[in-house]
């Protein structure tokens, strides 16, 4: 795989039953990159090492007057150094692709599972914490992956070094055959250490992230609330705590790597000393010595990869484990489906809840909790969060159907929706039967004025199409967000629209043009609302209200609104006070026109007001 393949076509089912297991996995994915690196940091470490033994043979072959071996001893240097160089350079550049890929790799992954599970994801696992797990936690595992290659190559190379010297000059090669292993063990204890404050670094740096993500998000109602400077302090303490844990890590890091600097000095001071004492008693040559020098001096560069893995595999490791975590999650129902593609049509049935929204209908819910109905929105779109009976279309169920077919029959609207950062012609580019028109869908939500404050915003882009939409729409207001994202939702034109308060941000006049509009554009397609808002629910051919998970009451917003004291406290929002206030007029005035009695009217209001309609009753 080349890095101008990406992305993959597939990039595979992952291992994500613990960090470790990822990890293997990935390595396991591009074992064709691996063995390309492998064979070109041997020869670029072979190469490299084989400088000391060209030096040394050379040194000697002037001491010794031999022309024709120091031209020799000169050809076999030119050798090494075109094969470290050509060596070093596509080390480099299959490394590099190695990393490049191991990353877009978990990126592709990550994209798949956050488009598999829709909004559930943030549901189950921290918006923040998505975000650190696909930018900063992917490139630390690619790292790892490229590393390992490049630290076999280096151990591979180590070891023949020392075969070699002890097959050169025996007296000296014991010693360094002996000695280089102890330098690269010699960290091995501090490593568990470093790897603790390496985790723990990283979870406070993942939860740092994930602050400023959530504060960045929410920093116009923060704003709005005067809460700006509470989250900002908790940012500043959060930041503090990430800098005294890098601090601690970085204190190991530099033990080890002055480990790794002083053993091998004192390797080569013990080297040099005894070479020389040999050399004065005549049982080694002055090149031979230098040979021995000059590998010592260079094995200090392949030697460092030692400290490289062991950092890497620090920091990878926790990034492995939470990104495998967030792949390890799954949808409640089947994505694969066992059904045909083909997107059926027809009444819209959730049978946990009882809920009905007629074929060609527009159908209004009400629920009490919020929280409630946006898992409700999700079960009808059939991607719910939780395992359970299947929301049917036409009879059929949801989750029996492919994943991307059962988006198209149903697609649903939450009540936080994302607007992507490009022009509005960009934004509105999404698949649809081309029915509706985007003229048609941005007139039907009203987004007239956001048409005007785009265009004003963007002097050079004359037509308001063109007009940039900044990342997430930060720039709009959320009313003027909400109406863009309906209009994209309208220009889909799916055979189920479900919308979860889709006109909270707005006033009343633009809301009522917005029921007014969507029940126009929408004629003859299912439409689900989520509200609570007179306006829409006025519109509305159909209106459930939900309480504690079931349908308790089906009717017209009129009818509702005068017959279900639940469903006029929810839709205008009464207190308990308010709606016995409200309960004993009522009474009481069935009680003066003489249609109802004191024991009729007692059960319709609290034993506060029974006195009330006593002395009502005797004035009578």
């Amino acid at each position: 795989m080349q890095i101008q393949d990406l992305p993959f076509p597939d990039p595979g089912v992952p291992d994500a039953r613990s960090g470790p297991r990822f990890l293997w996995w990935l390595f396991r994915n591009q074992v064709g990159g691996q063995f390309k690196a492998l064979a070109w940091g041997l020869l670029h470490f072979a190469s490299v090492a084989s400088l000391p033994f060209c030096v040394g043979m050379a040194i000697q072959a002037v001491v010794d007057r031999s022309g024709g071996r120091l031209a020799l001893a000169g050809g076999l240097l030119a050798l090494a150094c075109a094969g470290n160089a050509l060596g070093d350079t596509f080390l480099h550049r299959t490394a590099v692709t190695n990393w490049i890929t191991a990353a877009a790799r978990v990126q592709q992954l990550l994209a798949r599972k956050a488009a598999l599970l829709g909004s559930a994801l943030t549901r189950r696992v921290a918006a923040g914490e998505v975000v650190a797990v696909s930018t900063g936690d992917v490139e630390k595992i690619g790292w790892f992956v490229e590393a390992v290659s490049r630290f076999t190559a280096a151990a591979v190379t180590i070891v023949l070094v020392c075969v070699g010297l002890v097959l050169y000059q025996p007296a000296l090669g014991v010693v360094v055959a002996v000695g280089l292993p102890v330098l690269a063990l010699a960290v091995l204890p501090l490593l568990p250490r470093a790897t603790r404050r390496a985790d723990f670094q990283r979870e406070k740096a993942g939860r740092a992230t994930e602050l400023a993500s959530d504060t960045v998000a929410g920093l116009r109602v923060l704003r709005g609330i005067g809460g700006e400077e509470l989250f900002l302090d908790r940012y500043r303490r959060a930041s503090q705590e990430v800098r005294h844990a890098a601090v601690r890590s970085a204190r190991m890091w530099s033990l080890i790597a002055a480990i790794q600097v002083l053993l091998p000095g004192l390797l080569l001071i013990t080297v040099v000393w005894y070479g020389v004492h040999l050399a004065r008693e005549g049982r080694i040559a002055v090149g031979e010595l230098v040979t021995a020098y000059s590998s010592i001096m260079l094995l200090t560069y392949p030697l460092r990869h030692f400290e490289e893995i062991a950092m890497a595999y620090s920091f990878s490791r926790p990034s492995a484990r939470r990104a495998a975590g967030v792949l390890a999650l799954e949808r409640a129902t089947d994505s694969g489906g066992s059904r045909a593609a083909e997107p059926p049509s027809g009444d819209l049935y959730d049978p946990a809840t009882g809920l009905l929204a007629p074929a060609g209908r527009f159908t209004a819910v009400v629920c009490g909790d919020p929280d409630a109905a946006g898992r409700l929105a999700e079960r009808l779109g059939g991607h719910p969060s939780e395992s359970g009976t299947a929301v049917r279309l036409g009879g059929v169920p949801l989750d029996e159907l492919p994943l991307d077919t059962a988006r198209t029959a149903v697609l649903v609207q939450d009540k936080d929706p994302v607007l992507l950062s490009g022009t509005l012609r960009e934004l509105l580019d999404v698949p649809r039967s081309g029915a509706v028109e985007p003229s048609e869908a941005l007139t039907a939500a009203q987004c007239e004025d956001v048409l005007a404050a785009l265009a004003q915003a963007s002097l050079d882009a004359p037509d308001p199409m063109d007009a940039l939409i900044t990342e997430r729409g930060r720039s709009l207001s959320g009313g003027q967000r909400q109406r863009l994202a309906l209009a994209r939702s309208l220009v889909t034109d799916p055979e189920v629209l479900v919308l979860d308060e889709p006109t909270s941000a707005v006033d009343s006049h633009t809301e009522a043009r917005i029921a007014g509009g969507l029940r126009e554009l929408r004629a003859g397609r299912t439409t689900v609302v989520f509200t609570s808002s007179p306006l829409l629910l006025d519109r509305a051919d159909r209106v459930v209200l939900v309480h504690e998970g079931e349908v308790t009451a089906v009717g017209v917003h009129r009818e509702l609104l005068h017959k279900e004291p639940l469903y006029r406290a929810v839709v205008t929002r009464e207190t308990d006070e308010e709606a016995e206030a409200a309960q004993a007029v009522e009474a009481a005035h069935a009680v003066e026109a003489g249609r109802a009695d004191l024991r009729d009217a007692a059960p319709l209001v609290g034993g506060s007001r029974l006195k009330a309609l006593e002395e009502i009753e005797e004035s009578a």
